[in-house]
């Protein structure tokens, strides 16, 4: 029986001795870049490796269909102001996607294990230590929100309902959904994984039938629409001349592609590693982008541009109805990758719930959405520059390793220059002054600087000046949880002098 490992043999044979598997041994202990685990370590508590090909393009399929895709088109095509700007940005949104999966397969071929652009960030930013790991955990914990989907849930359940109430009660929707989905999981995991897997399969269907109903209407087989083409004739005209928010329309069109590089994160699962993630990745992620074009097409061809711009986050209830009707480096980690008490990650659910109710109340409701989006962007554009930066910095530093796979230079450069005005042009003032919410059209990304910004602090407080004040060191110290998972404990050691 041919080994698990079997792809990734020749990896790591480097001269830097932190990297990759020592002596060529596969199955040998190792110390992987910017982790204090050995991988033997870092993968007990999981599954093992029982994800193939199929299942690891299903994984990525059903991660990356959200409510993206019934819910943006609208914000984007107000915002680009013609079809044809935005279909051709979401064409754009599957292009720049596909050239990061490119940019994150060559790291993930060379370090197959679970943690994705973590992973990647520690093998390249060594130094000062430990900075990187928690920038990274910082912005994927205060930005990781779930709080999109439910205000979408409760824009759609409202509008379902054909209901006309207050804001704040739209927020007691969005929130008592947030409440429901935490507890749910908390209490009843298994169940929870359960609804997600069935509700992954209802949102492949629903996008399969708007799709379908979409060729039906432009074949000219819905009486009500005389002329299902018109939203097509002269496409590009009224499009935006702003940076500004050419910028939002591509945080929004890319927001609905996450979850491209979702495997890459429990990589520890997957059979065949590298093998299996050139082949699902990409046809993942393809999947997913022609019915996404198809989807917008069915969205044009039912209403117009001013028709799918006013209709808000419920887009596709506006079709339906207008057809139908543990790494150690946050405080108390034991606690956090803990499944106590009910068998499930419910410190971790805590963590994403806290920020997610924060947005929810804090910001005016008919902007959360957009904001939400743009929020989750800019940090997210930076950290993606981070990465493809570090991708040419580590060719040079060691030309040496073997790499199984690797990204053709101007696919990564394309994707760098992407995220570098991603970075600039939210900070072009748009025409009148006004973004895509009534706030300030800077204020997303400064909060976003600012998350990041809080992260150096907090890593500057906590693992330099309270240190060298105390006069003492955090030496890592590997601890067991009941479920066998390895997490690595920072505990105070007094310097002692000679």
């Amino acid at each position: 029986m041919a080994s698990p490992y079997e792809d990734v043999k020749d990896i790591g044979h480097s001269v830097d001795p932190d990297f990759g598997e020592p002596d060529g041994d596969p199955n040998a202990p190792k110390n992987e870049v910017g982790t204090e685990l050995k991988y033997e370590e870092y993968s007990k508590g999981g599954l093992g490796r029982h994800l193939g090909i199929i299942s690891t393009t299903f994984l990525v399929v059903g991660r990356i269909i959200g409510v993206g895709i019934f819910s943006t088109p609208s914000s984007v095509t107000e915002e680009l102001g013609s079809v044809g700007a935005s279909l051709m940005f979401w064409v754009l949104g599957l292009v720049l996607c596909a050239a990061g999966l490119c940019v994150w397969l060559e790291f993930a071929c060379m370090i197959p294990r679970s943690g994705g652009e973590k992973n990647y960030l520690e093998a390249v930013y060594k130094k000062p230590k430990l900075l990187i790991s928690i920038v990274f955990a910082v912005q994927a914990i205060a930005l990781g929100f779930t709080a999109s989907g439910c205000v979408v849930f409760a824009e759609y359940i409202l509008e379902a309902a054909n209901a006309a109430v207050t804001e704040w009660a739209k927020r007691g929707i969005a929130i008592g959904v947030i409440v429901f989905i935490t507890l749910f999981h908390t209490f009843l995991p298994k169940w929870g994984v359960r609804g997600m897997n069935l509700l992954t399969i209802m949102k492949i269907v629903l996008l399969l039938f708007i799709v379908v109903t979409g060729w039906v209407v432009l074949a000219g087989g819905v009486s009500s629409i005389p002329d299902p083409h018109a939203s097509f004739k002269n496409a590009f005209a009224g499009s935006t001349s702003s940076s500004n928010l050419y910028a939002s329309a591509l945080y929004k069109v890319l927001n609905s592609y996450a979850g491209w590089s979702n495997a890459m994160y429990v990589l520890n699962e997957v059979k065949n590693p590298v093998r299996t993630m050139k082949i699902a990745g990409p046809l993942g992620l393809l999947i997913c982008g022609v019915l996404y074009v198809l989807a917008n097409i069915s969205y044009y061809a039912a209403a117009t541009p001013d028709e799918i711009a006013a209709s808000g986050v419920t887009v596709a209830g506006y079709f339906m109805g207008k057809e139908l009707a543990k790494e150690g480096v946050i405080p108390f980690p034991k606690f956090w990758a803990s499944s106590w008490p009910f068998g499930s990650p419910s410190a971790g659910l805590l963590l994403h719930f806290i920020p997610s109710f924060i947005v929810i109340v804090a910001i005016p409701f008919g902007d959360a959405y957009d904001f939400i989006l743009d929020l989750e962007g800019y940090p997210g554009s930076i950290i993606n520059f981070l990465v493809v930066i570090g991708l040419f910095w580590f060719r040079w530093r060691h030309p040496e390793i073997h790499r199984p796979f690797k990204c053709w230079w101007p696919i990564a450069g394309f994707f760098m220059v992407a995220q570098a005005f991603q970075l600039v042009a939210p900070f072009l003032r748009p025409p009148g002054g006004k973004g895509d919410t009534s706030l300030p059209y800077w204020l997303s990304s400064v909060v976003g600087i600012a998350v990041l910004a809080a992260s150096v602090v907090y890593w500057a407080i906590w693992w330099v000046a309270l240190p060298a004040i105390g006069k003492y060191t955090l030496e890592p110290q590997h601890e067991h949880l009941k479920d066998g998972t390895v997490v690595v404990v920072y505990k105070s050691v007094k310097t002692s002098y000679t």
